[in-house]
């Protein structure tokens, strides 16, 4: 896909596979119900972020579908690599660079909060600072934005953990930062019990 823009929007997502994904929240409301709120979340990101005027590229975890819900003339499809999530990301970010990007945004797929205007923000922000945050309220992050490469941002964490945002925060104390508004991505039940909308899938 022929590159357009200076400004990358990567896209982590779950191949949707029953018991493979939302696994905690399976385990309150189970397997099948789990995977239809996942793929509830897909479509939702690809809402927020497909009139975005950024390349964008969705990362599968497993395996490219070429039939699916990202249409390839607006996303480039790529297959994650690497042992956890820390070098996968670090992959992304660092290929991007290589191709000549110059601002480049990360979110994953399970954030019912995002919108069009955080993913837009966090461009705009990238214009006079070296890295964007936006911390999720179980201690990670639900976006990350660099203008370039740092590879310890993605060393030395506990994936997946509550340690994750305030390491990353330490990782980048010498650059120029800004921290957007927290929000909630969805890993359990206390996550969506609040929220009407998923009530039709529970």
């Amino acid at each position: 896909m022929k590159q357009k823009s200076k400004n990358l929007l990567l896209i982590f997502t779950r191949n949707p596979e029953l018991g493979k994904v939302k696994t905690r929240l399976a385990k309150t409301i189970g397997n099948e119900a789990a995977l239809n709120i996942y793929k509830f979340l897909l479509e939702h990101t690809k809402k927020v972020t497909q009139t975005i005027e950024v390349d964008k590229q969705v990362h599968y975890s497993v395996k490219i579908r070429e039939n699916d819900i990202w249409d390839a003339a607006t996303y480039n499809k790529r297959l994650q690599k690497g042992e956890d999530l820390g070098k996968r990301m670090a992959k992304a970010f660092q290929d991007a660079f290589n191709e000549g990007y110059n601002k480049v945004v990360i979110i994953g797929s399970d954030l019912y909060d995002l919108s069009t205007q955080d993913i837009s923000e966090a461009f705009d922000r990238l214009d006079t600072n070296q890295v964007v945050i936006g911390p999720a309220t179980d201690g990670g992050y639900y976006l990350l934005g660099l203008t370039t490469m740092i590879p310890e941002i993605f060393e030395d964490k506990a994936w997946g953990t509550s340690t994750v945002f305030n390491d990353t925060l330490a990782n980048v104390q010498d650059k120029k930062y800004l921290l957007l508004n927290p929000k909630n991505d969805v890993d359990v039940y206390d996550d969506i019990k609040d929220i009407d909308i998923f009530n039709q899938f529970i």
